[in-house]
Order: structure tokens, then C-alpha cells, then sequence
């Protein structure tokens, strides 16, 4: 009997989960993101890729238009978005890339920052605080439910 010589794609797929959350509890960001949860009454359930996803979560920024937020590795749904976010299970995909930044950018120390300069860039460039953040493109911006027809009116790129 001879070792397969390769690892299950599903058991590396698990270790960084692991890796990921464990990482992501040392930052204090997912401690961040419960703790949020907890005062706003958002109960967390198990959701994919290792994730707690507490649904029915108000705006946390006035302004915001997203229909999710992750904090280490918590992911807090707005209200109104609670039943279209059981159909989308590419949001959570999308928002698992955010925890893994939060992971690799020490929490709320790195991350934190950055995600905020890398929006104010994107503004400034597209009048859009996600289509030109490099965050947000790595975690896929159609993932994340950014409209391509936005995009395809052009309405995004440097402004003229």
C-alpha cells in the first residue's frame, strides 16, 4: 500500500481555516467582531469556511451599502439581507477572503488602516470605495456582489 503523495485539497483547506482562525483570535479581531454581535443582540451560527455569521445586523456605517461585514472571523449580515444572503453562498466565499486579510495584517492593527486607505484610493479614483480596492479585488468584487453593470457604464476607472 503506497501514501498518496499528495494532501487532501479538503484537509489543507481545513489546517488554514485553523491557522486562520487561530490567527485571527491572537489579533482580537474576531473577539472584536463577537463582541459586536453581542451588543447589537446578533446572535453568531456556524457558517462556511469556518466562519460565524450572526444575520440581521443593522448598517454599521450610515453610509454603507454593504450587505455584510467581517470582523476577524465573524460576518454580520444586514437585516435586509439575511434571506438573500442563504442564497448567495458566493457572499461568504467572499467574505472568507476578508477574514484571511484580517489574518495576514494583524487585525485591527494593519488591516484596519489599510482597508480604510485602500477605499479612500478607490473613491478618489472610480467615486466608488470598493471597485479599485485592492482588498476588495482580491476577494472578488462579483463574489462580494459589486454590480458589474456599474462597472460596464463606466463608472469605474480614474476619473477624466
Amino acid at each position: 500500500m503506497t501514501a498518496d503523495p499528495q494532501p487532501s485539497t479538503h484537509r489543507s483547506a481545513g489546517a488554514l481555516v485553523v491557522i486562520r482562525r487561530v490567527a485571527n483570535i491572537a489579533n482580537l479581531s474576531t473577539v472584536a467582531g463577537w463582541a459586536m454581535a453581542r451588543a447589537r443582540g446578533t446572535r453568531l451560527v456556524p457558517g462556511p469556511h469556518g466562519l460565524l455569521i450572526g444575520y440581521g445586523y443593522p448598517r454599521v456605517f450610515p453610509l454603507s451599502r454593504n450587505s455584510a461585514i467581517t470582523i476577524g472571523d465573524v460576518v454580520l449580515v444586514r437585516a435586509d439581507q439575511a434571506a438573500t444572503a442563504a442564497k448567495r453562498p458566493r457572499l461568504l466565499d467572499h467574505e472568507a477572503r476578508h477574514a484571511a486579510q484580517w489574518a495576514c495584517l494583524i487585525g485591527p492593527f494593519g488591516f484596519v488602516p489599510l482597508y480604510g486607505l485602500a477605499s479612500l484610493w478607490s473613491l478618489l479614483r472610480t467615486g466608488h470605495p470598493a471597485w479599485a480596492n485592492v482588498f476588495e479585488v482580491m476577494a472578488n468584487l462579483d463574489d462580494g456582489g459589486y454590480v458589474p453593470g456599474a462597472r460596464a457604464r463606466g463608472r469605474i476607472g480614474p476619473r477624466r
